[in-house]
Formats: C-alpha cells, structure tokens, sequence
C-alpha cells in the first residue's frame, strides 16, 4: 500500500511560440477537436475546460503561440510535433471511418451528461448510425477470465437483445465483452464495441475477426486516434462512454476490483439502471456482481430482465461503494499514474522516449519519475528507467 498523495499543482511555464503548422485554420473547429484528442489523454478535465472557454480551434492557437495564459498546461505541446490531422485523418478514411463532433447528427446525445469528462471527438467504423444505435442500447460487461457459466449467460442475453432490437455496447476484451459481441451478431441484431486504442487497431489481437466483423455490421469508436495504443488510463476512461451510451449496464461476471464494476458505478451515476447476474458464492468471478446486487443493483437471469433496466430514465442514487483493498498504484496522481503505466517492467528505457507514451512535457514527467523512486515504484538505471521488480 502506498501513502496518499497530494495533489501539486502543475505551475506553468512561460512557452517560446511554436511555428503554426499550415494545416492549422483558426476557424475550423472540428479539425481542432481530433488535434485535441491527440494533444491529451482522456479525462484531462484542464484541457476541457480549457477549449470551453476559449473554443477548440482559439485554444489550439493558443497552445501554438505560448500564451502565458495560468491556465494553459506545457504538457499539450509535448505532441504537438506528431499532431497532424491529415495523417490521422487519412488513416481514419482507408479503414472507411468518419470523424463525430458534437453537434453532428450523429454524435449521441447522451454524452453530454458527461460534461467536462465528454470526449472531445469520437473516432468511428461501421455502418450504422451511432446516434440511432444507442437509442435503444445495453452495456453487457464482464471479466476477461470468464467461465463458461458466464460465456453462456453473456451470449443469451445478448442474443436475445438482438432479437428485440436492442443494441448491445461493451469493450471488445476477451471474455464476457468477446461473447456479448458474438451473440449480437449472431443473432443478427447491431453490437458497438468502445475501444481504448485507435479503432485502426485490432485489440487484443486476438480477438481481430470479431472486430472485423463489428467493423461490416456494427460500430467501433474511440475517443482517442488511430494508431494509438491501449494503455490502463484509456481503459480506465473507456469505461465512462459505455456506460454514457447506454439506457442500462449488466454485469455478467466480474472479480472484486474489475473494469466493469467501474462501468457499473459510472452507469449509476450518470443516473442509468446497473443490473448484475449472480453466480455461485465460491466463483471469484462472481464476487463483483454479488457485491453490485448488495448495493442495489438488480438482479438479472433473463433477457426479459434486461429490458425492463432499458429505460432512459434511470434507476435511482446508486449505493455508496464499500471500502475496497488497495492496489500498488492507488492514490497515484494522475501524472504519475500515466508515467508508472508507460514504464518497461524488465529493460530501463530512456527518459527522452518516455515523454510521447505518458503524454507529459520533460520537466513534469521527470519530477514524476522523481516522486515514483522515492515510493520504490520506479528504479533509474545506467541506460533509463523502468518500473521497480517488486512492483
């Protein structure tokens, strides 16, 4: 267990002017807004509300010209250098993708609830129509260890949602998520699967002719842009647009700490019915929806369970969650969370290549490592750093 941190408060620096790249029109906001999604790391509530008040294309320009706005981060213009929307662009249209902003008839409506947490863009492939498939939609969540009593229960339900008309949302990971998809498209109904890398990447590799065929008969999104690699922050924010695009989340299988019950407790807030399955006392893999049914959630063993959770108007306050065991990374800032994410586990690695996979400007992102070798989670060798062994 490590100690609570506080957080510090990044103190900007004055910025020299950066050359303004010729792609860059101060009037086009809906370009500025995939630059964003390059310059930043989901859930950066600065940066949102930083293109708030001054608008995407105004704060781009901003970033160029080293402002001494106090509000302006220099870890923006850590990659601004690989920034260039025509290449992430054109990547987006060889896969046959399309770029959604908000205001487009496509974006869903419901991600406004997630205010300053809302993606900049979304990075889209398929066929439908985003907005029209998450009118009438479920999340169908649950562990990548699965059993095959959560495998079979995953695909029914969302067999029998295909059946109705209900769209079925999960993460594309193996598992539960794996068997919701399949049971979509095998019951020919319509399945989105949220990504936490570039919907030009296949991931887990080895879940890639699913995604293919997500890609001919469903949707795949993404907030952040094609070629960009899943990471455990991205994963973690992942969660927040399934449960956003929504009407209802269920969790079929899931471990005391697990990505889905965070899907669950953003569904809940965001005022959306959380079901979850329950499975034998002695599963671990059960253990997370027993504890979401001890805290409210409804108890789901049917389809017709299910559809009586899909209603836009929600299911009430969600319980407050008990207090859980903590991990070696809880309690981490931000920052050096995404530092302690992009460290190798067994070769030290140069602190310069470090800059561009943990999204920070140099000083910030070696005051980070600073603080993750006084907790023993980063070890400095003759050639870089890594992450500590025992960690």
């Amino acid at each position: 267990m490590i100690p609570d941190i506080p957080d510090i408060p990044e103190i900007p620096e004055p910025a020299a002017p950066m050359a303004v790249p010729d792609w860059f029109d101060p009037t086009d906001d809906r370009t500025a807004l995939a630059v964003w999604s390059r310059l930043t790391e989901p859930g950066d509530l600065l940066a949102a509300g930083f293109v708030r008040r001054h608008g995407p294309a105004s704060a781009l320009g901003l970033v160029f010209t080293g402002t001494d706005d106090p509000d302006l981060r220099p870890r923006w213009r850590a990659r601004l250098a690989g920034a260039d929307p025509r290449r992430d662009l054109a990547v987006l249209r060889r896969f046959g993708g399309r770029l959604l902003v908000p205001g487009d008839s496509e974006w869903p409506g419901a991600l406004d609830l997630l205010e300053d947490r809302r993606p900049f863009c979304l990075w889209a492939r398929g066929p439908h129509d985003l907005a029209d498939a998450c009118s009438r939609a479920a999340a169908i969540v649950g562990a990548r260890a699965s059993t095959e009593y959560g495998d079979t229960i995953a695909r029914e339900l969302a067999f029998g949602c295909a059946e109705r008309g209900v769209a079925v949302v999960s993460g594309a990971a193996y598992g539960i998520d794996a068997k919701a998809h399949g049971g979509a498209l095998d019951g020919l109904g319509l399945t989105i699967a949220v990504l936490a890398c570039g919907v030009d990447r296949p991931y887990p590799r080895g879940n890639a002719p699913l995604l293919d065929r997500i890609a001919l008969d469903g949707v795949i999104v993404s907030e952040v842009p094609p070629g960009s690699s899943p990471t455990r922050n991205r994963f973690v924010h992942r969660n927040r647009l399934i449960a956003a695009l929504t009407s209802a989340t269920v969790v079929v299988e899931a471990g005391w700490r697990s990505g889905a019950s965070i899907t669950a407790g953003e569904a809940g807030n965001l005022g959306r019915s959380v079901g979850a399955v329950p499975g034998p006392v002695t599963s671990s893999t059960s253990f997370g929806c027993h504890k979401l049914l001890r805290e409210g959630a409804v108890c789901v063993t049917s389809v017709g369970d299910l559809l009586e959770l899909v209603d836009p108007i929600g299911a009430g306050e969600p319980a407050a969650p008990p207090p859980l065991e903590r991990a070696i990374h809880d309690g981490l800032p931000e920052e050096d969370l995404r530092v302690f994410d992009a460290l190798p586990l067994r070769r030290h690695v140069a602190e310069v290549r470090l800059v561009d996979a943990a999204g920070l400007d140099p000083p910030t992102l070696t005051a980070s490592l600073g603080r993750l070798e006084l907790l023993g989670l980063a070890e400095r060798g003759p050639a870089g750093w890594r992450r500590t062994p025992t960690s």
